[in-house]
């Protein structure tokens, strides 16, 4: 009885470092991911503030012909 509630809690303990396992992988790759989707919203937001300045200069030359 003992040996069979042994490799019950032996089995247990398998699944859960696997699990942890699991979940490690999976948090490295959301951490990826996360710093990917940071970098993309850097990029645009560079973007956006050029296309900005862009609008507003070629606004500016515009009142200036007027």
């Amino acid at each position: 009885m003992a040996d069979d509630a042994l490799k019950l809690l032996e089995n247990k303990i398998d699944q859960l470092i696997g699990l942890c396992a699991e979940l490690n992988r999976e948090n490295r790759q959301l951490k990826a991911e996360n710093l990917g989707w940071r970098q993309e919203r850097r990029e645009l937001i560079e973007k956006n503030d050029l296309a900005r300045e862009r609008v507003e200069a070629t606004l500016a030359r515009l009142r200036d012909l007027e």
